[in-house]
Parts: C-alpha cells; sequence; structure tokens
C-alpha cells in the first residue's frame, strides 16, 4: 500500500442521520492490493476508487459494517419473490468497469429519483470523469455487474472480490423499475456467486439503525456486525 496523503474532515452534518454531525477519516491511496484493502476493510475502512473512508466521530458510533454469512443465508418471502421475478427474465453481465452515456444517464436518473422520493441531496449531474474516479480508476481491478432486460441496461452494481468475499461498493438502478426490486435481486445475486466460489461472507458497508436509505441490509441474514472493541459479534440471525 502507497498512501498519497490522508486527513479527517471538519465536523458536518451527517448523511446518514442529519440531526447528527459526522467527520469521516480518508486516506487517498496510489497503490493498494485486494489482501490489504481486506485487511483495511475488516477493521471499518471502505473505499471508493482510491479513496478510503472511515467513520471519526466523536459523539456518535452508529455506522457499524455489516456482512451477511453466505453458507447459512435463508431468503425471506420478500426475498424469495424479488428473485422469482428478476431470475431468468433479467440477465446479468459481469465485465470490467466503464464508463459510457448509458450508465451515467442511469446514474444521474436514479440519484434524481432518490432526491425527490426519499430526500437525498441533489447533485449536478455526473460527469464521465467524476464517475470515472469514483468506478473505472480502481487501485485493484474490480467487477462491474449489469443487469439488462432484453437491451435494456437496468441496474449497475460495482464489486470488490477479496479472499474473503465480496464487498458491494454501490449500486444503482432504473426508478422506473423499481417494482423488480434490483436492489434485492442485486444483493441476492451476490450471495449466490459467493457460494458457488465459495466465498464466506458477502459485505454490504455500513449500517446506520434509523438511516432509511440503510434499513434493507439487515433483512439479509444471518448477518454480523463491526464491533466497537474490533471483533465481528452476530447481530440479526
Amino acid at each position: 500500500m502507497e498512501s498519497l496523503f490522508s486527513y479527517v474532515a471538519s465536523p458536518s452534518t451527517c448523511g446518514y442521520l442529519p440531526e447528527q454531525l459526522w467527520s469521516l477519516e480518508y486516506d487517498y491511496v496510489r497503490e493498494l492490493n485486494a489482501e490489504e484493502y481486506q485487511t483495511l476493510m475488516l477493521t471499518g475502512w471502505r473505499r471508493f476508487g482510491r479513496m478510503l473512508f472511515r467513520p471519526h466521530c466523536r459523539a456518535c458510533s452508529a455506522c457499524r459494517s455489516l456482512r451477511v454469512s453466505v453458507s447459512n443465508f435463508r431468503p425471506d418471502r420478500s426475498q424469495r419473490r424479488a428473485w422469482k421475478a428478476n431470475v431468468g427474465e433479467v440477465r446479468l453481465r459481469i465485465g470490467r468497469p466503464m464508463v459510457n452515456r448509458a450508465r451515467l444517464q442511469l446514474y444521474d436518473r436514479y440519484h434524481a429519483y432518490q432526491a425527490t422520493h426519499k430526500g437525498w441531496p441533489l447533485h449536478p449531474a455526473k460527469d464521465a470523469d467524476s464517475y470515472a474516479e469514483s468506478f473505472v480508476h480502481n487501485p485493484f481491478p474490480i467487477q462491474e455487474w449489469c443487469y439488462y432486460l432484453d437491451n435494456q441496461l437496468l441496474g449497475v452494481g460495482y464489486v470488490d472480490e477479496l479472499p474473503a468475499g465480496l464487498s458491494a461498493i454501490y449500486f444503482f438502478y432504473d426508478p422506473d423499475q423499481r417494482a423488480r426490486s434490483l436492489g434485492t435481486f442485486n444483493v441476492l445475486s451476490l450471495i449466490n456467486y459467493a457460494r458457488e466460489h465459495k466465498l464466506p461472507h458477502i459485505y454490504l458497508g455500513y449500517y446506520v439503525p434509523g438511516c432509511a436509505s440503510m434499513e434493507y441490509k439487515p433483512r439479509f441474514r444471518p448477518n454480523q456486525v463491526l464491533g466497537v472493541d474490533g471483533a465481528w459479534h452476530d447481530f440479526l440471525t
């Protein structure tokens, strides 16, 4: 691992719990391999592109990394319904990350919908350079999971395949197809892939109780969260 610079951001309104303040610690890396990132991820770090980050909040410890046990996972009724609605009809293609007009338009439509209906901040349209910085330029090879209905791009996810499992980086989808529960289908597809490749866990990033956008994560059971003691503890089984 080669770090170019690191810093701790000044406290500001929390992106997960608006009534709280947050402060993130950042580390921008030139070089990082999958094994090194896994070691960091297991202690609570996450990443977008070459930027690593983790919470560094003085008054709050709500953010907890969450992982799902692949071998013991059993879908609930709504998850089985989402799988049945999509499998055999929606096609998954796994490849290398790229940027094009279809991906940019889908990303912008998804975030515009989330801003209107879920209160997310509305950001300017994503351009090719900023998209590539977030998802294409990575310190080690990652996977791009694209979901298609016929030739229509429905969803795009970015995934780290690590020795200890799959780590979901980000996923966005066509808001006009939200009835398909594509977010759920994506996580189920990750679990299915991990099972086929004998990977023990999938990592879903941070879970923050009270944040509506993260309520789906602990529904994939059994799961564990990373405690303040640095150990993984059974959460919902």
